[in-house]
C-alpha cells in the first residue's frame, strides 16, 4: 500500500513539471516573437529613414548629416508641423492618403521646399498644378535643364517618370514625361522624384542619384522627414478601422471560443495515472507469425521477401543455438555456423545471407536449405554437449 501512495504523488508531481515547462515553453516562443515584432530586428517601411534595408534611406539621411544638415524624424503629423514652426525648412513627404486635400496644403506651406518622395497622382495635381504619373524609365535619364541639384547630377536612374502640369518646370526628359519635376512660386519650391529609384540605400550609389539626393534634399539647413501614421487624418474623416465595422458581439464570441478550446484541451490532454500493460487474451507464437508473413509474401510471388522472412527467424533460432549476441551481423552468424560445422564459408553465406531465388522452386529449394542448415547446427550442439 505504501509503494502505491508513493507512486502517485511521484506521478503527479510529473504531470505538474510537465505543465509548468509547456507554460514555459510558451512564454519563451512569445518572448522570442515579440523581440522579433518590436525589436531592433523589425522590417521598417520603405523610404524610412531609420532603415538600413535595400529600400530603406538611411545612407542618404547620414550622407546628409555629414553635410551639415539636420534631419528630423517626425512620426506623426503634430511632431512634423512642430518641426517646421520655423518655416525654413526642407519637408521631404511621402505619400500620406490619410491627409485631406486642405490639410496636404496647410502642411506643405509650413515648408520653404517641400520634396515628395513617393508621388502619387492626388499630390502631384493638388501641389504641382496638376501635374500626374507617367510611365517608366529603366536606364540612366540626362538632366536637361536649368535646376541646380538636377545639372549637378548630369545622369540620374529616375525610375517612375511623371507627367508635367501648368508652369511645372521638368527634368530628366523621356519621351515627352519628366524624371524629376519642380515648381517655384513665392520663394517656395516643391520637387517630385521617385524616391524608391533614387533615394534608397541600394539605389543611392548609382549614376548621379546620389548629387540629385544631396541637391534636393539639402537646400537648407534643417530637413524634417515625414513619416506619415494611420492617427494623422482629420478629425471625422478617417476611414472606418476593423473594430468600427465588427459587431459588437464578435469578440465576447471569439474569447468564449478561446476558452472553450483551451479546457477542451486540457480535458482531453490529461493523464490519469502511468500507462499500464494489458494482457491480450491471446498468446500467438513468433513462429506463426513470421511463418504467416512469408505465405503473404508467397502468395505475391516475391520470393526475395518471402526467403528473407524466412532467414531473419532461421538467423534469430542460430543465435541462440550458438550462444551469439542478438545484435550479431548476418554475415558473422554465417561465419560463426560455417566454424562449427567445418564447411565452406560462402556456401553458408550463401543459404544465410546471399542466394536470391528468382521462383517459387527457388524460394522452396532455400527453405529446404534453411532447415537442413539449422538441424546440422542443432545436431552439432548436441553432439558438443554429450559426455564421452
Amino acid at each position: 500500500m505504501s509503494a502505491v501512495t508513493t507512486a502517485r504523488p511521484r506521478s503527479r508531481g510529473r504531470a505538474a513539471l510537465g505543465w509548468v515547462g509547456l507554460i514555459v515553453g510558451l512564454l519563451l516562443v512569445s518572448l522570442v516573437g515579440g523581440l522579433f515584432v518590436y525589436g531592433g530586428y523589425t522590417q521598417r517601411a520603405l523610404l524610412d529613414p531609420d532603415s538600413a534595408g535595400p529600400d530603406g534611406t538611411r545612407a542618404v539621411v547620414r550622407v546628409l548629416e555629414q553635410q551639415g544638415v539636420r534631419v528630423i524624424v517626425a512620426r506623426d503629423r503634430a511632431a512634423a508641423e512642430r518641426a517646421l514652426a520655423g518655416g525654413e525648412a526642407t519637408l521631404a513627404l511621402r505619400d500620406a492618403p490619410m491627409l485631406s486635400d486642405d490639410a496636404l496644403r496647410e502642411l506643405s506651406s509650413r515648408a520653404r521646399h517641400v520634396v515628395l518622395v513617393e508621388p502619387r497622382s492626388r499630390a502631384l495635381d493638388v501641389l504641382m498644378n496638376g501635374s500626374s504619373l507617367g510611365g517608366f524609365a529603366d536606364d540612366a535619364a540626362v538632366a536637361d535643364c536649368t535646376l541646380p541639384a538636377a545639372d549637378n547630377a548630369r545622369t540620374a536612374r529616375v525610375g517612375e517618370l511623371l507627367v508635367a502640369g501648368d508652369g511645372v518646370t521638368g527634368c530628366f526628359p523621356r519621351d515627352g514625361e519628366f524624371g524629376l519635376l519642380s515648381l517655384d512660386a513665392d520663394g517656395r519650391s516643391v520637387t517630385a522624384l521617385d524616391g524608391l529609384s533614387t533615394l534608397t540605400n541600394s539605389t543611392l550609389p548609382r549614376d548621379g542619384n546620389a548629387a540629385l539626393a544631396l541637391g534636393v534634399l539639402g537646400q537648407t539647413d534643417t530637413l524634417v522627414w515625414y513619416v506619415p501614421a494611420p492617427t494623422d487624418a482629420d478629425p471625422g474623416s478617417a476611414p472606418p478601422t476593423l473594430s468600427d465595422l465588427t459587431p459588437p458581439w464578435v469578440t465576447p464570441a471569439i474569447v468564449l471560443l478561446l476558452l472553450s478550446a483551451l479546457t477542451a484541451a486540457i480535458w482531453r490532454g490529461r493523464r490519469f495515472g502511468p500507462l499500464v500493460t494489458e494482457r491480450l487474451p491471446v498468446t500467438v507464437r513468433a513462429t506463426e507469425t513470421t511463418e504467416g508473413r512469408a505465405r503473404l509474401y508467397a502468395a505475391a510471388r516475391d520470393a526475395p521477401h518471402a526467403l528473407d522472412e524466412l532467414r531473419r527467424a532461421s538467423r534469430a533460432r542460430l543465435v541462440r543455438l550458438l550462444g551469439l549476441a542478438t545484435r550479431t551481423s548476418p554475415p558473422d552468424i554465417a561465419d560463426a555456423v560455417a566454424d562449427r560445422l567445418g564447411t565452406d564459408r560462402s556456401r553458408v553465406r550463401g543459404i544465410l545471407v546471399d542466394d536470391l531465388p528468382r521462383t517459387d522452386r527457388d524460394l522452396v529449394a532455400a527453405a529446404d536449405r534453411l532447415r537442413d542448415l539449422e538441424e546440422s547446427v542443432r545436431v552439432a550442439v548436441r553432439t558438443e554437449g554429450t559426455p564421452r
